[in-house]
């Protein structure tokens, strides 16, 4: 072992024995084994579950899905990227876009762990936004699903970036200097079995630049977020401290792969725990595919979640069994404090549509209404949320597997504690975190990096919240999303979004300021969409826009009634077109269009 690695070893024992030093309840799990950087992770994992199922992917909307060993992808990566070097990217920037699939986590795993650094791009962005994003970062060479072909030749041929080498995941030959995947990887494994060493070979430097993510802001321009393998690694040992992860798990892959929630908890967490990842065809595939790869582990976002919860009410409304099921959900709550659950029996045509083999689903990315994950443990699967962003890595909490809370974000991890900053009059105060997953920075954004991680290490989340006296972490809003009222007062747009999304038949809510007509006061306006099956079955088929007003006015007077007078909603809009949002379904706070009544 060199020097280098040396030192990289030693401190990756050191994380471990904070692991082991942490003595808080809930950090159970203490199997975690050291990992120096991410290809450290895949060579150990390989080795260690050499013919366990890595992934599962479908090769047809009819085919079964296929089984992809621990072996066969540590060979497809060295092939991959032997094949990469020799094209002449060794140190280069390449990114990764398309559909989640096994040709993209090779893909990026080829890029990363030897050959240079890995820029994964949104695959929802415009031609222009991408054509940006290559020029900004520098790429040499795009790793891409089929339909982005003819949009990277072209690219490539304006020469208005650095394009040399396009790399197309389907193609079965080279075509318009365009490399296929399969050929380029099946190359590489030429050139190892001739001598060639230099993928095999490679060190890597976990404390460097090795990924390039660009955040898919809500208020303007992307930043390019720059971890390192040391990001990585760190939130990889410590996150299964407070939920397990067996190497028989199955992880459904749903959520785009180069969002890094995906990517770190989704993608390379089974990878080093041993555990399988299926593939998702897509969101009008869940259902399908749940009954398909029966997965038993589930990362999404609240949209995704409250969809299926919805969608499972509705049916049972509809079979005139609502009464029957709320009884026997209380009587499974009271027989499980003796210790006695019934909920395999009671609730199997519910736990089924979930492929029957469910054990937990993890919900991130956004605020989810608690009512939702305690309604799902109620049918027997955990779900539990957690908290984090791109520049963490993008861990910073989640809720212990033998204590959630649903109505917080979760507990720190250990050697990355959470700490509330400038707390105000009302006890919130910014929540901030410090570790070795903390971000580099943001890409030639030395100012921007600055506002956001101070002196000390800590860096400013922009989240405003609090923290329990047990260690959990409650968010209130967003900083920069905070309305002053003409009286100083603080109201959180979010808060009252979350109570207008317990209305059953509110869809979606968003909440923002105007003044008052005399400009001496400032106005609460909540602007809703309405679930219109609901409103069907509230109001008749034939109901009127005055009558949603009369429905949606009753429920938003019982809110005002518990409300100080300063955060009372004066105003409705009741939309009838989607809110613009974000390709991560965020909504886009800043644009005019959300506060109109369109």
């Amino acid at each position: 072992m060199t020097d280098v690695n040396k030192k990289k070893m030693e401190w990756a024992d050191r994380v471990v024995a904070e692991i082991e030093a942490d003595n808080r309840e809930y950090v159970r799990y203490k199997e975690s084994r050291p990992i120096t950087d991410i290809k450290n992770m895949i060579e150990t994992s390989a080795a260690l579950y050499a013919d366990n199922t890595a992934f599962m992917q479908k090769d047809s909307s009819d085919s079964p899905y296929r089984e992809i060993s621990y072996r066969e992808m540590m060979d497809d990566v060295n092939g991959l990227g032997t094949a990469l070097i020799d094209k002449g990217l060794k140190g280069k920037r390449i990114a990764v876009i398309g559909e989640n699939c096994y040709q993209w986590a090779v893909s990026y795993l080829a890029a990363v762990c030897g050959t240079g650094v890995v820029v994964p791009l949104d695959k929802e962005l415009n031609e222009e936004e991408i054509r940006n994003l290559i020029i900004k970062a520098d790429v040499e060479c795009v790793l891409f699903a089929k339909k982005f072909k003819e949009m990277f030749i072209r690219m490539k041929a304006s020469g208005q970036t650095s394009l040399k080498v396009l790399v197309d995941f389907n193609a079965k030959a080279e075509q318009d200097d365009v490399y296929a995947w399969g050929v380029l990887k099946e190359e590489g494994k030429e050139l190892i079995k001739s001598g060639n060493r230099e993928f095999l070979d490679a060190e890597i430097d976990h404390d460097e630049m090795s990924i390039i993510l660009f955040t898919s802001g809500t208020t303007g321009a992307s930043k390019g977020v720059m971890l390192s393998h040391k990001n990585i690694a760190a939130d990889l040992m410590v996150a299964p401290t407070v939920l397990k992860v067996y190497p028989w798990d199955i992880f459904f892959s749903v959520l785009p792969l180069h969002h890094t929630y995906e990517c770190t908890a989704g993608f390379l967490m089974p990878i080093y725990k041993g555990a399988a990842i299926a593939y998702c065809q897509g969101l009008k595939y869940i259902t399908k595919n749940l009954a398909e790869a029966r997965p038993t582990m589930f990362l999404g976002v609240p949209a995704i979640f409250e969809k299926l919860y919805s969608t499972i009410w509705k049916n049972i409304r509809k079979q005139g069994k609502e009464k029957l099921l709320r009884r026997a959900i209380k009587v499974n709550n009271i027989t499980k404090k003796v210790g006695l659950d019934l909920g395999k029996k009671l609730f199997k045509q519910i736990t089924d549509v979930f492929g029957g083999r469910m054990r937990l689903l993890i919900c991130g990315g956004a605020a989810i209404n608690p009512d939702v994950l305690n309604g799902l443990r109620d049918f027997g699967i955990l779900a539990l949320q957690g908290y984090g962003l791109t520049e963490c890595a993008p861990l910073g909490a989640l809720n212990p597997d033998t204590a959630p809370n649903a109505s917080s974000i979760g507990v720190s991890f250990p050697g990355t504690p959470l700490k509330v900053m400038d707390v105000n009059e009302e006890g919130i105060g910014e929540l901030c975190i410090k570790g070795e997953n903390v971000m580099l920075g943001y890409y030639q954004m030395p100012e921007a990096t600055a506002e956001v991680i101070d002196e000390n290490g800590w860096f400013h989340t922009g989240d405003l919240g609090y923290i329990d006296e047990n260690g959990y972490a409650y968010i209130t809003g967003r900083k920069k999303n905070v309305i002053i009222t003409k009286n100083g007062k603080n109201v959180y747009p979010e808060e009252v979004e979350y109570q207008l999304s317990t209305i059953p038949f509110v869809q979606e809510a968003f909440v923002f300021s105007q003044n008052s007509s005399d400009d001496q006061d400032t106005v609460i306006v909540a602007s809703v969409r309405m679930d219109s099956e609901l409103l069907d079955e509230l109001l008749g088929s034939d109901y009127s826009d005055e009558d949603v007003k009369k429905l949606i006015w009753k429920e938003v007077d019982r809110l005002n009634d518990s409300a100080p007078n300063y955060r009372k909603i004066r105003r409705v809009l009741i939309r009838k077109k989607d809110f613009v949002k974000n390709t991560s379904n965020k909504l886009v706070r800043f644009d005019e269009d959300n506060k109109k009544e369109v």
